[in-house]
Formats: structure tokens, C-alpha cells, sequence
């Protein structure tokens, strides 16, 4: 099924988190589906795409900086981050852009 997250006008942010995930966790999958549904119930929250191969990519829109903050400073957010550093990545970056400009096919 295909998810195209379906954002506001411009302008907003886009948080693009791209990992490279170690091997033989099997609670992973439980704890990312925890924290998306968590993350979809914040103000400010507007959407979410993910995909992974070897390379994961998840891009959480969101309507401004301080929605952003909230979210990194959430306390079961802390810990996920935590735990992902400890075990469950090999790489990982987080950057954080304005969406400017949005064009493409809208359903």
C-alpha cells in the first residue's frame, strides 16, 4: 500500500531520519510502531512517509520548530532515541529542513 503523507500549504518542516539498522532485533519493529502512533497524536504532527531497504528513510512533516522540539523532548521519544544509539543502529543522521516548495500529483 502506498502512503503519501498528505501535508498543509506551504511552509512547513520535514524531519528526515535515514538509518542503517544492526541485525537480530526483533523488538524494533514493536517500538517504531509505538512511537509513529505516539508521534501521530502531537500537536503540530501533519504526516509521516517510511520506507527501509538497506537504508531506512522516515520523513515526519511537521507544522513548525517548537512541534519539533515538543517531540524531541518527549520522554518516551528520549528513550527511543537512547536505545536506538545503544543497539539498534549502526548509523543514523537526522535533518531537519523547511518545506518551501511542494508540487506533484495530489488524489
Amino acid at each position: 500500500m502506498e502512503m503519501i503523507a498528505k501535508t498543509p500549504e506551504v511552509p512547513y518542516y520535514a524531519v528526515i531520519f535515514t538509518s542503517v539498522k544492526n541485525e537480530g532485533y526483533h523488538e524494533y519493529s514493536e517500538m517504531a510502531a509505538k512511537l509513529v502512533a505516539k508521534a501521530q497524536k502531537q500537536e503540530g504532527f501533519l504526516g509521516l512517509e517510511s520506507a527501509r531497504n538497506e537504508i531506512g528513510i522516515t520523513v515526519s512533516y511537521w507544522k513548525d520548530l517548537d512541534s519539533i522540539e515538543k517531540w524531541k523532548n518527549d520522554i518516551e521519544h528520549i528513550s527511543a532515541v537512547e536505545l536506538g544509539k545503544e543497539k539498534f543502529y549502526k548509523n543514523y543522521r537526522v535533518r531537519i529542513a523547511k518545506v518551501e516548495i511542494e508540487f506533484g500529483k495530489k488524489d
